[in-house]
This record gives structure tokens, sequence and C-alpha cells, in this order.
């Protein structure tokens, strides 16, 4: 997965994964899902409702959990959640034959189907599916200046050095990091991609361009109520769990930004965000470290050195550009990496050269009776040609709704037919307070050369893409208000020959949701 993206390619020549194992075991060991995020919740949740009358442990390394509230199936595959921070009790509450134990694990001895924690319990189990989903990709690691987003307390510590900062660089070009360089405010951005449009993960350089003045522009304020609650995280207390280098919390959800004050020291400063394209972090220095240097640290561009208040920064940033800038601390936005940690002591895993857990078409692992879902694991089935895998918040909680059915599927000896949403991918998001949706080859992933887009683009207002190949729709980006989605999601499923249409697809005095329905 390269620096700034999101996406887990396509694993090829995997070797089939071995069968499960045929024995059955005792029903009062249970479920047991480690990892308290969207995955983790979810697929507790579906075992509750599947399989009611057994025990279903949760074992999260954070006292707050993530679920799915407000879920909307806005098409076949395409749906639309908020996520909420929950205590445990209000988990346990719904399902009241879950249980949730705030620890951390420590090892897993598969040939017992036992799980150990750092603080000495033992948790048997009959089915086990590891939720644990990643951690952020740093650029650098034990530098207390660079600093990581994954989940609510790393957003608290962001806050905390924020509020103090005049300037920030924003390393990576995802999810994370087109949200914080249009809502960051009263500092100044240096925003280091080391692509040539931003956003390169999610859309083409058609939709970065409709996306450019955003970044400098002031921010549209919408008033309207929080989607999901807050919990102010408190010191652990001497019996909570000690977390490592790679226990975190869940991974945040699709509105993790709202409600924050993402504002810097100078409230009255505008909205101030400088790209340096085609770059990447060469070095990281401390102030000692660049003084020895003997270079000049860049200004703000559009400032000169006079206006600069002082460059006696903390930290230092080289760009492989060779740029230099000073800053009061770095962001490493550059995407997450599978957080294996405790079950990698097993050497049954297999492990795909991503480093997520490799799992089949039913999400078994490569061991008997252990499951993975989310951002920990990896698909290496043979995907449907319009689906891939992304590390996003929509997939975490697909895959841990089917992991699920799998585990009672497989106890109970049934036969379960694959998911539909694994058909078609298909995201909605926001971003620059654009709505934004992604079906099926958006940016024409794995199609070569041979294909042909259809654009429609209304500056401030909505940017439309269709990729298509032999005259059928692979795949679109809609942003804005489009209402598109349902009829394109459709169409990509059925393969419609749209050939006869020509151009005459994206005509916006054309109707085409009744054309097409």
């Amino acid at each position: 997965m390269a620096a700034s993206r999101e996406v887990c390619e396509k694993v090829e020549d995997i070797a089939p994964l071995p069968p499960q194992s045929e024995q059955r075991r005792d029903r009062t060991a249970g479920f047991v899902i480690v990892g308290g995020g969207i995955a983790g919740v979810t697929c507790a949740e579906q075992l509750s409702a599947l399989s009611p009358d057994d025990p279903v442990t949760l074992l999260s390394a954070s006292p707050l959990i993530k679920s799915v509230t407000n879920f909307r199936q806005v098409g076949r595959a395409l749906e639309e959640f908020d996520v909420e921070e929950k205590t445990t009790g209000a988990l346990q509450k719904a399902c009241p034959n879950v249980r949730v134990v705030h620890t951390q694990v420590r090892a897993a001895d598969t040939d017992k189907h036992e799980v150990y924690t750092e603080n000495g319990e033992t948790f048997p189990y009959t089915k086990l599916c590891i939720c644990t989903g990643g951690q952020p990709k740093l650029i650098t690691k034990d530098n207390p200046y660079v600093i990581g987003i994954r989940d609510t307390e790393t957003v608290q510590h962001f806050q905390q050095k924020l509020a103090n900062a005049r300037r920030v660089v924003i390393v990576g070009n995802g999810g994370i990091a087109l949200e914080l360089v249009y809502e960051i405010e009263g500092c100044e951005v240096i925003w280091a991609i080391k692509d040539d449009a931003i956003g390169n993960t999610f859309f083409d350089r058609g939709a970065a361009e409709f996306f450019l003045p955003h970044l400098t522009a002031g921010k549209c304020e919408e008033n309207k109520p929080l989607k999901r609650l807050k919990y102010t995280v408190t010191e652990p207390s001497a019996d909570s769990p000690k977390k490592g280098d790679t226990a975190m919390g869940g991974a945040l959800g699709p509105d993790w930004k709202e409600g924050w004050r993402m504002k810097g020291k100078d409230d009255q400063a505008a909205h101030q965000v400088h790209v340096e394209y085609q770059c990447e972090v060469q070095e990281v220095l401390t102030r000692e470290e660049f003084t020895r240097t003997g270079q000049t640290a860049e200004c703000f561009p559009g400032t000169s050195r006079a206006e600069e208040q002082n460059d006696d920064w903390p930290v230092y940033v080289l760009l492989t550009n060779k740029r230099l800038y000073g800053c009061d601390f770095v962001v490493s936005a550059t995407g997450v990496v599978p957080s294996t940690g405790p079950f990698l002591h097993n050497d049954q895993f297999s492990v795909a050269p991503d480093g997520g857990l490799r799992v089949d078409d039913h999400m078994h692992t490569s061991v008997p009776d252990v499951y993975a879902a989310g951002d920990v694991c990896t698909a290496s089935w043979e995907p449907a040609p319009q689906w891939f895998q992304m590390r996003l918040w929509s997939q975490a909680r697909q895959m841990g709704s089917y992991a699920a059915k799998c585990m009672v599927a497989d106890r109970d000896g049934e036969d379960i037919d694959m998911d539909f949403c694994f058909e078609l991918f298909a995201h909605v998001t926001k971003f620059f307070n654009y709505k934004v949706v992604l079906l099926g080859r958006y940016n024409a992933q794995g199609l070569g050369k041979d294909y042909e887009l259809l654009l429609r683009c209304s500056k401030g207002l909505e940017y439309v893409k269709v990729v298509l190949q032999a005259g059928r729709m692979q795949g679109a980006v809609l942003i804005g208000d489009t209402d598109l989605e349902e009829t394109f999601e459709n169409l990509i499923i059925n393969g419609m020959d749209l050939s006869p249409y020509g151009e005459d697809l994206l005509d916006p005095n054309i109707d085409i949701e009744d054309y097409f329905d």
C-alpha cells in the first residue's frame, strides 16, 4: 500500500486456505471477538441477533466502543450510517448475551481455543473473530512531534497540540488528510503529498480540480445537530489495561471531525493551506539538527521573511523536493497498517504482503475456527469484477456483519452465500462539505487502458464521472447532491449496454432516473 493510499490492492496468486475444522466444540465457550471498533461491534451485534442463546464476549482495548447508528440502505450495495461512541454498558443492554471486557489481548493459543489477556485472564472460544483494526502508518516512530490520527484519544491529542500551533505539516493524501486540511483554521498548513493531485486515493485529477478552490476558501458552516455522541476519555484507572504500541481504540467513523475544535493559535487567521505536490518526507529534524545543517527554512508561501514572527520552530521537515519547513508538529496521515500484534506469535496464520491476515470468501483465516474482519484482514478470494478492498468504515461494518453470519453457519454445519455487498464496491462519504459517492471501479482500477470516461461538471455544484468499458458502466464518482447513485449502482450491477446512449447518459436535461426506472 502506497504511503498516501488506503487501498489494499488485490493479492495475486494466493494459495487456497486450508478447510475449516470439522470439530464442534462445547457451545459454553461461546464466541469471542477481539476489537471494539466498527467491525468488532457489528460482529457482536449480529451474533447476538443470530444466536441469542449463546454467549458472546467482546474484548476491547478501549473503554469506549464504536457502534453503527441511523443505518440506511441506499441501494443494493450502497449504504449510509453514522457512528456513535458508546459505553460498553450500552451494548450489553441492547444485546443481553454480549459481555464486553475492557482489556488488552496478549496472545492466543489456537490449538487450545483460548485467548489470553495482559491482566492474566483466559477466554475460551468455539469461534474467534479478530477485529483489531489498523494503526497509523507513521513516517517516523517515537518522535513526539509526529502524530497519527486513528481513534478518539489521538484526535484529542491532536486538538491539544493544534490549540497552540502556528503551523502544522500534514503528510498523506487519503481521507484523514483531506478532512484535516479543510477543517483546520487559525493555523498555517503545509500539505505534502506524493501525487500530482489532491485526493488521489478517492478521485481523479478532474475531481481534484473541482475541490481545489475550497482549500483556501472559508468553510461553509452547517447548523445541524451532531450525528454522534461525545465522550471524554478519562485517565486510566489502576486496573485498566495498559496500552502498548499496537493497542488503539476503534477507528474513527465517517463524521469523526464534527464537534471537535480544529483551530490553531491565531483565531483570526484565514484558512491557509499550501500544497507541496509529488514529494515525500525525507527527514524530520529537531531544532538542534536543523541548526547544524546551516540551511534556511522556507517561509509560508505568500509571506516574506520579515512577516514571519520567527523561524525558531520545534521541528523541521525536509521534503524530497529539497524544501525545508519549520512547524509546531507533523500529522502523519499516510494510511494504516493492520494491527495483528498479539496474533503473529502464532505462525499458523497466513499473512498477506500488506500485513493483513488473509481471509477467504467466508472470512476464515488460515487457522481453524478463527475469522477476521475489518482493517486487520486482507480479502484473499477472487473478487467480483466491480469489488475490491479498501480499509474504510463501510467495509469494516460489512465484513463484521458477514463474519458473524459465517461463524454461526459454520458452527451449525450450514452453507451460506456471500453477502451481496461484496458484488460491488460502494462507499459514500463527505469531503469539503460535499457528498461523495464512489461506485465500482470508480478510478478505472484494473481496467488497463481500454475504457472511456464521461464527465459532467458544474463548478461549485457537482462533479459526475462515469467509467465505461465495452459500453458497460464499470464505475462512477458522484460529488454533490446528484441523486444518481441508485440508478448508476443498478446500471453497473445489471451490466446493461449503454452504447446507444452515448454522452446523453449525463445530459442534465434528461431525467436519467426515470429513463432507466
